[in-house]
């Protein structure tokens, strides 16, 4: 059965828009598991500008949750992940000036250093998914650095389908890219931009096993509440 996980970086976000203690993201990562969820993600980034160091080490402890940590190819926050010890890790780019993560992670010219920083995973037994464009390429060099999973950047079909344009072109590319992956060995999550609309597109796709999913969830349970969305999701990807 396809999973579900939620990212809660922003309920962060709100929390540190006031610099107080609530909402909690420690309460919030046990909570949507409670309604549901199958893991919960979050993102170190390395301007901290949501989830705190403290955030990620108290989610990672918490007993009967699953951890989705993303994060950079930075040494620092490499080796808190290391100390912290999540579930899962996917490996994303990142760059300071953007308001969210902008594609996939540039595997060509960053191969030896994630190949070792995989390696480093694998010893302390954490799964580790690469952050990737819907590229045949990109999928062959995943299974050659020796990753466990991809986790196809769907921010593309997202902003296609919100704009009501043709996104053929773009859902096979990914389903071809999830085709290859599977045969590979490599287990195949998506995300980024997604929507009840995009997920349900999306869900066709049997080779997807996991669907991470936040700033729509949290957005649109401002007006319909966490449980209610969060359901709803889980109904699209049941079947």
């Amino acid at each position: 059965m396809k999973r579900l996980g939620v990212n809660i970086d922003h309920i962060a976000t709100v929390r540190n828009a006031r610099g107080e203690h609530h909402p909690d993201p420690i309460y919030a990562a046990k909570k949507v598991i409670q309604m549901g969820a199958d893991s919960v993600t979050i993102h170190l980034r390395e301007d901290r500008r949501h989830i705190k160091d403290l955030d990620a080490k108290k989610i990672c402890k918490l007993k009967k949750v699953l951890v989705n940590l993303e994060i950079s190819m930075n040494d620092k926050i490499i080796k808190n992940a290391l100390r912290i010890k999540p579930n899962y890790i996917c490996i994303v780019p990142e760059n300071r000036k953007e308001v969210t993560t902008e594609g996939g992670l540039n595997l060509h010219k960053n191969k030896k250093k994630l190949a070792n920083i995989i390696q480093r995973f694998k010893k302390s037994n954490i799964r580790t998914s690469l952050f990737i464009n819907p590229s045949i390429k990109d999928v062959k060099l995943s299974k050659e650095i020796d990753a466990d999973c991809i986790e196809i950047h769907t921010g593309r079909i997202s902003n296609l389908v919100k704009l009501k344009k043709s996104y053929i072109g773009e859902l096979n590319r990914i389903k071809k890219s999830s085709i290859l992956a599977s045969k590979l060995g490599l287990e195949v999550h998506a995300g980024h931009g997604l929507d009840y609309k995009t997920t349900k597109i999306l869900n066709k796709i049997n080779q997807i096993e996991e669907f991470n999913i936040g700033h729509f969830i949290i957005g649109e349970s401002i007006f319909f509440g966490l449980l209610k969305v969060i359901r709803n999701f889980k109904k699209i990807i049941k079947y």
